[in-house]
C-alpha cells in the first residue's frame, strides 16, 4: 500500500464530502449553510489541487482539472458570501445564500468527477 495513494484519497474524498455537507439543505436558509464549512471545503480543495500537481498521465491531468474547478468555485462561493455579509446593504438574504449554494454546487460536480476518476484509476489499476 502506497501512502502517497492513500493521502491522495484521502483529501480528494474529504474535499468532496466537505463540499457536500455545505451544500446539503434548503438552497435559501442561510441557517443551513455553515460558513466554516465553506472554508474548509476551500482549504481541503486547495490541498487535494497541490497534490494534483505531480501526476502527468492524461488521467491526472483531468483530475487536475476537476479540481482547479472545484476550487474557482468554491472561492467565487466564499467571495459571494463575503460580499453579502460585508459590502451588500441586503445582507445574506435568501438570493445571496442561493448564489453561494449554487456556486458550492458546481465544485460538489466537479468533485464528485474527481471521485469517480479515483476510483475508475484505482479498479483499472494492474499489479506487476
Amino acid at each position: 500500500m502506497s501512502l502517497e495513494k492513500v493521502i491522495f484519497g484521502f483529501f480528494v474524498l474529504l474535499a468532496a464530502t466537505l463540499n457536500f455537507g455545505f451544500f446539503i439543505g434548503d438552497l435559501a436558509d442561510p441557517t443551513l449553510h455553515n460558513e466554516y464549512e465553506l472554508f474548509a471545503a476551500v482549504v481541503v480543495s486547495l490541498i487535494a489541487t497541490v497534490l494534483k500537481f505531480g501526476d502527468r498521465t492524461q488521467i491526472g491531468a483531468v483530475h487536475l482539472a476537476t479540481s482547479l474547478v472545484a476550487d474557482l468555485q468554491l472561492i467565487a462561493a466564499a467571495l459571494a458570501w463575503g460580499y453579502a455579509t460585508q459590502i451588500s446593504s441586503a445582507g445574506l438574504d435568501g438570493s445571496a445564500m442561493a448564489a453561494v449554494v449554487s456556486l458550492s454546487g458546481g465544485a460538489l460536480l466537479a468533485n464528485l468527477v474527481s471521485v469517480v476518476l479515483l476510483v475508475v484509476e484505482t479498479v483499472s489499476f494492474q499489479r506487476r
